[in-house]
């Protein structure tokens, strides 16, 4: 019989995220909890229907490129320029808290010194395809809250991927001085030569030739052309980011909605995507389900619970000090706090590498994953949470003022 396991995975994960997430949505949950849950019917850990996490990982990160196009799209050079003050030093610092909260816990939990930074590094970042899908919900994306996050993504975004570059030859050098080390930052100068390269290609470039482009498919008038040359073009410059720059898929795929932003067409090609943009992210929560052994939460019920708390707590506290630092409006800061309180797909490619280069045990990359899980399913009812607030104290402030 022949092998149908690509249509037979992506059938069984899309009718799973179907009912699952229709049975959320009547519950007044977010859907986002059911499509989790989806993912976890289709694991591993599960008696029933076991997918392929690997077909499902392929779908997933087609769901970021798509995503980070449909935002690069509608976010211009202006917009990232405008927030640099804000974003890159916040994002940094952010960062940096986050991984030196994360490895003390890892140390009171009993871990050694490399597995507690790497549990620390791992969860200081936040999810591409949860807070983009937050921002696009409410129409915030060109908003200043938005535009500020997404800038705060993109540094994240290239942290990462510096990071990932140094890892496995600091792993193998000790964290020592000596030839390995030298090699692996001669190796990270060359890496960020190259993102700067092709940033620069396509700021120069790109924003010229592509336009170009797309008007010229779009002089056909054939609407799936159109489409067909919009998707070549999203998943050609992402997959050629990562494998001549090696940058991420995810900062291609952006970069190049960035270079089409502002033509005619912008609207229609962001109006096309929309469906697969949507689908694809919906596969990105499968996959994340898929790999949560429920177990954990059983076995680690306090190592659970401590992560949980500095990705929710820990990094909303220091994203209310950094923005409170740069005077931004309670509002702006609240929102930014909740929406950068979770995890995602980073933090399973830095754990993963953790796993691979023995720096991190198994059981630490499920404690990860089952906090990640946790924190996004908890997001949508955060963001809720903050509106509440917000408009309380805006509510309250108006009062004070009719009163004075």
């Amino acid at each position: 019989m022949q092998d149908h396991g690509l249509i037979t995975n992506l059938v069984f994960a899309l009718v799973l995220a179907f009912f699952l997430g229709l049975l959320a949505q009547r519950l007044r949950i977010s859907p986002l909890v059911g499509y989790l849950l989806a993912g976890v019917a289709a694991g591993p850990y599960t008696p029933g229907f076991v997918g392929d996490a690997n077909l499902a990982n392929q779908f997933a990160e087609i769901g970021v490129i798509l995503l980070m196009f449909g935002v690069g799209l509608k976010f211009s050079l202006e917009d990232l320029w405008s927030v640099r003050g804000v974003a890159l030093p916040g994002a940094l610092l952010r960062m940096a808290a986050i991984t030196l909260l994360g490895a003390g816990a890892g140390l009171l939990l009993g871990m050694g010194g490399a597995e507690a930074a790497m549990l620390g590094f791992s969860i200081s970042i936040a999810s591409t395809v949860v807070l983009l899908r937050a921002l696009e919900e409410r129409g915030m994306v060109k908003t200043e809250n938005g535009r500020i996050m997404i800038g705060w993504l993109v540094v994240e975004d290239i942290a990462i991927i510096l990071a990932i570059v140094l890892l496995p030859a600091l792993a193998m050098s000790g964290i020592e001085t000596g030839p390995t080390l030298s090699g692996a930052l001669l190796a990270l100068a060359i890496t960020a030569g190259k993102i700067a390269a092709f940033v620069v290609i396509m700021l120069l470039v790109g924003t010229r030739f592509f336009p170009w482009v797309i008007v010229r498919i779009a002089h056909t008038k054939s609407r799936e052309l159109l489409s067909l040359g919009t998707l070549t073009l999203a998943l050609g410059v992402a997959y050629l980011a990562a494998t001549l720059f090696d940058a991420s898929f995810a900062l291609g795929a952006f970069l190049a909605g960035v270079a089409l932003n502002g033509t005619k067409f912008t609207h229609r090609v962001a109006e096309d995507s929309q469906p697969l943009r949507d689908t694809f992210a919906v596969l990105f929560f499968v996959s994340v389900g898929m790999l949560f052994d429920p177990m954990t939460l059983v076995r680690e019920p306090l190592g659970v619970l401590t992560v949980v708390t500095i990705i929710i707590v820990g990094k909303g506290l220091a994203a209310l000090a950094i923005t409170s630092f740069y005077k931004l409006p309670a509002r702006t800061s609240l929102v930014i706090a909740v929406a950068l309180a979770q995890v995602g797909e980073f933090s399973f490619v830095l754990a993963g590498m953790g796993v691979r280069l023995d720096l991190m045990s198994q059981e630490t990359y499920n404690l990860i994953l089952a906090s990640a899980l946790i924190s996004i399913a908890l997001n949508p009812l955060l963001f809720k949470l903050a509106e509440i607030v917000s408009e309380r104290q805006e509510a309250r402030a108006a009062a004070s003022g009719d009163l004075g």
